[in-house]
């Protein structure tokens, strides 16, 4: 036991001092190439500018060299400054591959002591490196010179230039190629890494740090990866066989978020492939590290949650379409994707964009496609079921797809964006074709071909404060084109069976609702007009809502009020309050604010009714005009359908016989549908056949006045021909002959509703009983023979009417 201690004590004593042998060696060897590059800087310059010179088509030049001895010890270190690296035909080009202010260059000792300079790391600070290829192929990368396979094998392994340590710091890098429209450009703040050179060609670690400014494969279209920082390690190894560069996947910073990545560089052809795996990254931030062109489409859409996504780049080296192949994957689960035409909420698909939608063809904007797989989702709470929607050709997007849904009309309440609407019952099913053009979406708008079906629907429309029940319809979409089948449709106790076409309605809809014409056809058993008289009325102010819902609610709104709408309406009965009118044949317009009555025709009060005219929708109340002819209709029964005109002066309780008329009159009514007293202008020329004025006021109380004897209470006209003129409250009556049972008399003047009536009368004492055996002409001479009164109807002070002399009678 002790013997081998004392025999472990030696070896150690020994290896010691051998230990001490080398490190003195070592520190021997260090001082002496310290003192060689101190002696002899020009040469150790020259030396290895020769050894970096080899093989290059060029020069690489440095303006001093110093030494700095103590970076990498034990080895030793020089420092080159001013170093610029030019090919051979710099002079035409002008761009130096690389310019250097200081290079740090590593050597190993022994290969120093025996006059060959051994580079073992080098590092470039603050640099520039701009790889650049002309428009006809050339590039300053030629600088390098290639040998044959032959050479490459019969070669010393040592006659490569083999670094083991490379390490950049604040180099800009700049990859221009002019023939095929690509530019690289970075902002280096650091590249470390550790080389091995097998036989098969050399591997390597790199820590990599750098901005980017442009990683563009088209200049034409724009960069990728625009100004993002990269950050972390590569493993890259370069085989001979292949004569490519590998870099093995991994985990690679761009911005914030962690991306795999794996990529293969053929340096012989220049072709490239690159892998790329990212999860739980925002589908906004991917878009904007794509180029333009890619963005923009993309970002016509919105992926509200994290997505996954894994994606190749690949470019065959060849140039001949200028854009690398790109085909990326995205997973989507219980999403809101934003859509131009609204929101998908609860949404799920499989994704995937290419750039070479047909294999084979041309790769680029115009091959391009985004394709949504499997697609469910909620529109405005309406399930949605699409097994493949496409967007083709990026240059141009098209989108298109085939969208089926059943669900309850109940969920689209409080989900359009708007209270216009309250669904309380009914069904919906839909399938529908829908193709739309992204990109010129506020010009070009969707063509959609299919149908809706809706069944047992219970809807108010809030605006308007119409309520439908037992609704059902087919709505048919071809193309641009609407229309509606077998509508059905129940507002109170009137029914309406509806079908309506509406021409290019899918453009106009977005783009001039004011010009959509919806020709729509109604028939009725019978119809309760005051039913209708929401219409009249303004609309109800409605809550507002914001977001895409805003932008949806408002162009529905907007359709709904700026549209226009012809109507032809057949209705067997119609009924308003007191009217009741047969065989209803109307031609009829709502267009912004109005209602045009282009031509109605309705049996009523035993004669015929005719008219057309306006009613525009003013705030207050409605004003009205219209042209009507009224053919031998019961006076009587005419008056009480139209409650007396709004005034209580002559009613129907006066008049008897039958009316014929040409009426223009304007005015105004309310929006209960009530004519608004002394708003009427207008003329009106009658006729009244075996007609008799009834206990007519005025008429009584000038029996009174001058005919005790004679019954003025029920005056008989067999014919009377008027004029009348009404002006708010008043009525000039236009120089009239009545011919009547009790007496003859001629009138004019003025009759006010209020204040300010002035009528004069021609008043003969005879009485017309005397005359019937007279011929007409004979009547006619005898009219006014004998006294004649000539008396005035003026307004009292109690605000009725009173009768007096007429003075100013000539």
């Amino acid at each position: 036991m002790l013997n081998q201690i004392m025999c472990m004590k030696r070896w150690l004593k020994i290896s010691l001092k051998i230990l001490s042998v080398l490190v003195v060696l070592i520190i021997l060897t260090w001082l002496a190439a310290a003192f060689y590059i101190s002696r002899n800087k020009k040469e150790v310059l020259a030396s290895i500018l020769s050894q970096l010179n080899k093989n290059l088509n060029g020069q690489i030049t440095a303006t001093s060299m110093e030494p700095t001895l103590l970076k990498s010890f034990p080895g030793v270190s020089v420092s080159l400054n001013g170093v610029l690296l030019r090919d051979s035909l710099w002079n035409q080009h002008k761009h130096d591959l690389l310019k250097a202010q200081d290079i740090d260059v590593s050597l190993n000792v022994l290969s120093l002591i025996v006059g060959n300079i051994n580079i073992k790391q080098i590092a470039i600070n603050n640099a520039s490196i701009y790889i650049y290829t002309d428009s006809t192929g050339y590039s300053n990368t030629s600088i390098f010179k290639s040998k044959s396979k032959t050479d490459k094998k019969s070669s010393p392994k040592s006659s490569a230039l083999e670094v083991k340590k490379i390490d950049f710091n604040k180099v800009s890098l700049i990859l221009d190629n002019k023939k095929r429209f690509k530019l690289f450009n970075f902002d280096i703040d650091q590249i470390k890494g550790r080389m091995e050179y097998p036989d098969s060609g050399w591997t390597g670690k790199i820590k990599l740090m750098t901005k980017v400014n442009s990683f563009a494969f088209n200049t034409r279209k724009g960069s990728f990866l625009k100004d993002k920082t990269l950050e972390g390690t590569l493993n890259a190894r370069y085989s001979r066989d292949l004569d490519a560069v590998i870099l093995n996947p991994e985990i690679l910073k761009i911005g914030d978020h962690p991306f795999k990545i794996g990529a293969k560089i053929e340096l012989d052809k220049s072709a490239f492939a690159i892998s790329i795996a990212v999860d739980d990254i925002l589908f906004r931030d991917v878009a904007l590290l794509l180029s333009p062109n890619i963005s923009s489409k993309l970002l016509k859409f919105g992926i509200e949650k994290p997505i996954n996504i894994r994606g190749n780049i690949v470019d065959d080296g060849s140039g001949k379409y200028g854009d690398p192949l790109i085909k990326v994957g995205i997973t989507v689960r219980d999403n809101v994707v934003s859509i131009p035409a609204g929101k998908l909420t609860a949404c799920n698909f499989d994704g995937s964009f290419t750039n070479q939608d047909t294999v084979g063809g041309i790769i680029g904007d115009e091959n391009s496609s985004i394709k949504f797989h499997r697609l469910t989702a909620k529109y405005f709470n309406a399930p949605l079921k699409i097994d493949t929607f496409t967007v083709n050709n990026l240059a141009r997007p098209i989108a298109t797809g085939l969208v089926t849904s059943q669900f309850p009309l109940s969920n689209l309440n409080n989900s359009l964006g708007t209270n216009d609407f309250d669904f309380k019952n009914g069904t919906a099913n839909l399938r529908l074709y829908c193709k739309a053009d992204i990109d010129n979406f506020s010009f070009t708008k969707p063509v959609v071909s299919g149908k809706i079906q809706i069944a047992d629907a219970d809807i108010l429309y809030i605006p308007r404060k119409l309520h439908l029940v037992k609704s059902a319809l087919n709505i048919n979409f071809n193309q641009n084109d609407l229309s509606i089948q077998n509508g059905h449709f129940q507002l109170g106790k009137s029914e309406l069976n509806v079908s309506c076409s509406i021409a290019n309605f899918a453009n106009l809809y977005y783009t001039a609702p004011e010009k959509i014409l919806v020709n729509l056809k109604m028939s009725s058993p019978q119809l309760y007009l005051k039913e209708f008289l929401p219409f009249l009325g303004p609309r109800t102010a409605k809550k507002k809502s914001n977001g895409n819902k805003q932008v949806v609610s408002k162009e529905l709104s907007n359709v709904l009020e700026l549209s226009k709408m012809n109507i032809r309406l057949t209705v067997d009965k119609a009924i308003y309050d007191n009217f009741l009118a047969k065989n209803l044949d109307a031609d009829i317009s709502l267009r912004g604010g109005g209602i045009f009555f282009n031509k109605i025709s309705v049996a009523h009060a035993g004669g015929q009714l005719s008219l057309n005219g306006n009613i525009m929708q003013e705030t207050a109340s409605n004003s009205f005009k219209i042209n009507s002819k009224i053919s031998h209709v019961s006076v009587k029964d005419f008056f009480y359908s139209f409650d007396n005109f709004g005034q209580n002066t002559i009613t129907n309780k006066n008049l008897k016989g039958y009316l014929s008329a040409l009426a223009n009159i304007s005015g105004k009514i309310s929006h209960t549908g009530k004519i608004l007293p002394r708003s009427i202008n207008g003329k009106v020329v009658f006729n009244m056949n075996n007609a008799a004025l009834v206990n007519f006021d005025p008429l009584v109380k000038v029996g009174k006045f001058a005919f005790a004897n004679r019954n003025l209470s029920n005056v008989e006209i067999k014919n009377l021909d008027g004029t009348l003129n009404v002006r708010g409250d008043k009525v000039e009556i236009s120089p009239m002959q009545v011919n009547s049972s009790a007496l003859n008399f001629n009138v004019k003047g003025i009759y006010a509703l209020g204040s300010g009536t002035n009528v004069e009368m021609d008043i003969p004492l005879r009485n017309p009983k005397g005359d019937e055996n007279l011929t007409r002409s004979e009547k006619r001479e005898a009219r006014m023979r004998g006294i004649v009164l000539h008396i005035k109807a003026i307004d009292d002070e109690k605000g009725g009417i009173k009768i007096r002399w007429n003075k100013d009678h000539d």
